[in-house]
């Protein structure tokens, strides 16, 4: 079942004139429950137009300051970060799930460790609490942030980024790319690419001792990062990612192109959901097993429908499924038969999944 909290609005802001910054009232009597560590995400719930409209957000707060806070910045037609960026106000109430996600590394207090962290956009907003998070916790960290903008005005946090700078001196450096605006140097103008990626890592990232790389953004610049780190020596297991833009690949188009093939009418399917069973028979208006759920009544966790988020995934008992896509799940999570049920074709004639995982 998908738990939602009602919580109120304490304080929105503008952060840039297409981003707004909302902190949420959470009650003493939620504070476990919306306890997090860096890195995690809310999903949000509101009815719009008559519609059931739930988004998922990174929090930019740090888990140690006790405070609860998402970046939304404006997405030409998008109908959540509308409704944030123009009508959400202080004292309004929001449905939110507790926060989920996995993006992140633990603290380890005793261990002096050096990070790396490249965000373009709004995918500072996982970075800055992950940033704020280590430093505070981890006295002999250090991080380096790679930040690409289109100018120095759409830069997201950079007040709080620069404050940073000065609480940490010389444990945690800024680095501003700029896409729309020229700099003295060229290194620091236009977007990330193999040649600039080459001179990063022969000049300001020391792969030999960098301990953890995290990347938000666009999937092409993610892949194209971690890819170069890679190449330059930096083990694969270091780097983690989360993204906020995707695009499928052809890889991706050719198996959801099979996948609409396949023959889901008739398919029986048994949901666990809270301890309890649900069961129905797919018809052929729905090709995944949570919009078929949804369809039959079932009332289940899921954000953004698009293979990204995580919010609905479940474990495989029985039968088999293939995903479309999956840009949220780890391999030894997929080992575990765990699917994005937004993703998830069946591909025997029962399936049985289980969302208490």
């Amino acid at each position: 079942m998908a738990l939602f909290h009602s919580l109120r609005v304490k304080d929105i802001y503008k952060e840039t004139v297409d981003c707004s910054v909302i902190t949420f009232d959470v009650p003493e009597n939620l504070h476990e429950v919306f306890d997090f560590s860096a890195g995690q995400h809310l999903t949000l719930r509101a009815i719009i137009n008559d519609e059931d409209v739930r988004r998922s957000y990174s929090l930019c707060s740090s888990p140690l300051d006790k405070e609860w806070k998402v970046a939304v910045k404006q997405i030409p037609g998008g109908i959540f970060s509308t409704y944030v960026n123009e009508d959400l106000k202080s004292g309004d109430v929001l449905q939110l799930m507790a926060p989920s996600g996995r993006f992140g590394v633990p603290i380890e207090k005793e261990r002096p460790k050096n990070y790396i962290a490249f965000a373009a956009g709004s995918g500072i907003t996982p970075m800055l609490s992950i940033i704020k998070t280590h430093l505070a916790a981890e006295p002999e960290a250090t991080f380096k942030l790679l930040y690409l903008n289109r100018t120095v005005k759409s830069i997201i946090f950079k007040e709080e980024i620069e404050q940073l700078r000065n609480q940490y001196f010389g444990r945690f450096e800024i680095f501003y790319f700029l896409t729309k605006e020229q700099r003295d140097i060229e290194l620091f103008n236009g977007r990330f690419n193999s040649e600039k990626l080459q001179i990063l890592t022969d000049t300001l990232i020391d792969v030999s001792t960098t301990d953890e790389v995290f990347i938000c953004g666009p999937e092409e610049m993610i892949f194209l990062v971690r890819d170069a780190l890679v190449a330059a020596g930096l083990e694969k297991e270091k780097v983690h990612y989360e993204l906020f833009v995707t695009g499928l690949s052809e890889e991706d188009k050719k198996r959801a192109v099979r996948l609409a093939e396949q023959k889901v009418e008739g398919i029986e399917v048994t949901i666990i959901d809270g301890g309890k069973e649900f069961h129905f028979t797919m018809t052929k208006e729905y090709d995944n097993v949570l919009d078929a759920a949804l369809g039959a009544g079932a009332d289940l966790p899921f954000a953004c429908k698009g293979g990204v988020c995580s919010t609905c995934k479940c474990k495989v008992e029985e039968g088999s499924i293939e995903m479309k896509i999956n840009y949220a799940l780890e391999e030894d999570e997929v080992a575990q038969n765990l699917v994005l049920s937004c993703q998830a074709v069946p591909t025997s004639d029962k399936v049985k999944v289980n969302f208490d995982v």
